[in-house]
C-alpha cells in the first residue's frame, strides 16, 4: 500500500496599516519582545510568537522567530525591499506544550505533526500612505482526516499571524518630533 504524501496548506492573514511600506518593513523584518497573550488559546499552551530578529540581509539572511516553546530558524529566500519577504523554515519547535502533573513532557504527537514549511510578508504601497500587510505560511500535518483538522490548524496559525501582525502597532505610532 502506497501512502499519500501529506498536502501542503496554506492561511493567508491579512491587514492594512496606516504607514508606508518602508515603515511597516523596518518593523517586520525585527521585533522586541511581545506582550504576554491574553487569548485563551495560547493560555491553553499553544505555542505562540514572542520575537523575531534576522542575522543578516539579504537572501541568505536567517530569520529566528522565538515562540514560547523554542525558535524557528528561517533562512530567507527572497528580500525585496520595501515589498517581499519570503523565507523556508528549516526548524521549528513543538506546536505546544502539554499540561501535566508530572512537569515537562514530550510526548510523540508534539513532534512532526504539525510541520511549518515556509512563509512570506507581502506589503503593497495603498493610497493616502497606507501598506495591506499579508501574511502567509505553508504548513502540513500528519493528522487525519487532514481536511476536519485543517480547520482547527488553519484558525490557529490565523491567530498567531494576529499577534505577528501587531507590526500595525508598531508601524503607526507617530514619531517624535521636536519643537525648534
Amino acid at each position: 500500500m502506497v501512502i499519500a504524501p501529506c498536502p501542503v496548506f496554506e492561511v493567508k492573514s491579512t491587514i492594512e496599516i496606516a504607514a508606508p511600506p518602508e515603515t511597516v518593513w523596518k518593523n517586520m523584518v525585527s521585533f522586541s519582545d511581545l506582550p504576554e497573550p491574553t487569548e485563551w488559546l495560547f493560555k491553553s499552551g499553544l505555542a505562540y510568537p514572542k520575537r523575531a530578529r534576522i542575522e543578516g540581509s539579504g537572501p541568505g539572511a536567517m530569520r529566528y522567530c522565538e515562540f514560547s516553546t523554542g525558535p524557528f530558524v528561517e533562512p530567507i529566500e527572497v528580500w525585496d525591499k520595501p515589498r517581499l519577504l519570503q523565507f523556508r523554515v528549516t526548524a521549528s519547535p513543538a506546536p505546544m506544550r502539554e499540561w501535566s502533573p508530572y512537569g515537562s513532557v514530550t510526548p510523540k504527537h508534539l513532534h512532526g505533526y504539525m510541520v511549518s514549511k515556509k512563509g512570506q510578508f507581502l506589503l503593497t504601497r495603498l493610497p493616502c500612505n497606507r501598506t495591506r500587510l499579508e501574511g502567509t505560511t505553508w504548513y502540513q500535518h500528519g493528522l487525519l482526516p487532514a481536511q476536519y483538522w485543517r480547520l482547527w490548524s488553519d484558525a490557529i496559525i490565523h491567530h498567531i499571524h494576529l499577534r505577528v501582525l501587531h507590526i500595525r502597532t508598531l508601524s503607526e505610532q507617530p514619531t517624535l518630533q521636536w519643537a525648534r
